[in-house]
């Protein structure tokens, strides 16, 4: 289930901690504010902080809102030396009660700010009130001289008109920054801890060869980089293994394969070679005719081996590629007219389509002869005389297609997807006249992969097969 705050994912780990820093911050102000407030609840009675010669006497303005120098309270201000001032909305003097010391007539914003401010060089102590409109004025502005003023504290009143010891509020304090500090820590603690659960138990099922394990993580970038990193890792380990383990089962079905393939000759080797031997064939047409077969039969081994040898060199770490971009029609032209005599003894009609100007494409000269011998002598091998054969290039944007298609019997769609395995032959049969060994497709479709390209098998209205090779240009 994904966390349900969202706003900690692909964030920057160092921002996620400064942030639990700061709300961790906000957390312990908030504790001192609620120790600070209990604290004063805790205090039994307001102290008297302000001391003045007539203990009677209102130092705040607002005392003084309705009399305006009519009440006793007027009276006693009066006496102390202190007056009254009425201004307007603009801080203008438009009415003064009692004996103005000063001439200030007007005040700004500023001056009057820092005159509340009543700080100890000040010569006079400064209040001031809101007045209703019925009374002309906008504000009331009460001052008194400092020197008959004193503002002071009595800390040891302080400490005396406190509920509890001056210790039971240094341990509740410490208490609860302690618990503070203690679920702040937790939550860091869990927060890095929960990714590098679920990574470890990601690991301990890799190790335990559960390939396929993927993990999802909900935190932050640096933790979402390795388990992505995780996944990816896991994504080629899987891969790899499957890979290996297709090889080997391949490798296996190969060998079991060659075995038949070369046991089924060599026992029809041994069987007339030992009838000759022995001589119980005395007929020379039938002798010529068991040595004919003998030399088929081992021509066919001979092949099956070198194929064999083929296939186990492309796979070979010391197989060396020669890939160059040069000119493809000429060299086509070249390897059909090698193999145009064995067209022309099978009665096959070979139609070959190579561009005029010159069609150059990157491929190893080696490599590309095999695949174009291998696809005509499977041509030949498999259908009747008569069979027309075409060999077409064309050119594209980005590669080169060469078509090799013949109009014969075509191959089974059964076997379509089978077809360039090893040891897959198109008639179905591992023993036809043909000696086919099943390997040509397959050494073919390994070449053209070696040159970064492309075979398939198409099926046209008029030509059931079509060996389609695309390589770059």
């Amino acid at each position: 289930m994904k966390h349900p705050w969202k706003s900690r994912d692909n964030r920057p780990l160092q921002s996620s901690l400064t942030i639990d820093f700061l709300l961790f911050n906000c957390m312990l102000l908030m504790l001192v504010l609620v120790v600070y407030l209990f604290v004063q609840k805790d205090i039994t009675q307001v102290l008297r902080d302000r001391m003045t010669p007539d203990p009677d006497l209102s130092v705040e303005a607002g005392a003084y809102r309705d009399e305006l120098g009519q009440g006793p309270e007027s009276k006693r201000l009066l006496r102390s030396g202190g007056w009254l001032e009425l201004l307007d909305s603009g801080k203008q003097v438009i009415r003064v009660v009692g004996d103005k010391q000063d001439d200030t007539l007007a005040y700004d914003e500023n001056s009057l700010y820092q005159g509340l401010e009543n700080r100890s060089d000040q010569p006079y102590y400064y209040s001031i009130t809101s007045l209703n409109e019925d009374s002309g004025a906008a504000w009331l502005l009460l001052k008194i001289p400092r020197d008959v003023i004193k503002v002071s504290i009595n800390n040891e009143l302080l400490v005396a008109y406190l509920n509890h010891s001056v210790f039971f509020y240094v341990f509740l304090v410490s208490g609860l920054v302690l618990l503070l500090i203690f679920v702040y820590s937790y939550w860091v603690s869990r927060r890095i801890k929960k990714p590098l659960r679920v990574l470890n138990q990601g690991m301990n099922r890799m190790m335990e060869g559960h390939y396929n394990t993927r993990i999802t993580l909900y935190a932050e970038t640096e933790f979402l980089r390795i388990g992505n990193s995780f996944n990816y890792m896991a994504d080629v380990i899987e891969k790899t293994t499957e890979e290996k383990r297709q090889a080997e089962k391949s490798k296996q079905r190969l060998m079991v394969d060659l075995s038949h393939d070369l046991k089924t000759p060599i026992t029809s080797i041994q069987g007339y070679a030992q009838a000759l031997i022995e001589g119980r064939v005395t007929d020379p047409k039938r002798q010529t005719k068991y040595l004919n077969y003998i030399y088929t039969k081992s021509v066919q081994v001979t092949k099956l081996i070198q194929h064999m040898l083929d296939l186990l060199k492309l796979d070979s770490p010391d197989f060396i590629l020669r890939i160059e971009r040069l000119e493809l029609g000429g060299h086509l032209r070249e390897i059909i007219a090698d193999t145009y005599g064995e067209i022309e003894q099978k009665s096959f009609e070979l139609q070959l389509q190579v561009p005029e100007e010159a069609v150059y494409a990157r491929y190893d000269p080696e490599l590309f002869a095999s695949v174009i011998n291998n696809l005509i002598s499977n041509a030949l091998a498999y259908n009747p005389e008569g069979t027309r054969i075409r060999v077409s290039v064309i050119p594209e944007d980005t590669e080169i297609r060469i078509e090799i298609a013949d109009n014969g019997v075509g191959i089974p769609k059964e076997l379509w997807s089978t077809i360039f395995d090893p040891f897959v032959r198109g008639d179905e049969a591992r023993t036809t006249a043909s000696g086919g060994t099943g390997l040509g497709l397959s050494i073919a479709k390994k070449n053209v992969e070696k040159m970064e390209g492309t075979l398939v098998l198409e099926s046209r209205e008029e030509e059931p097969s079509v060996f389609v090779i695309r390589i770059p240009k």
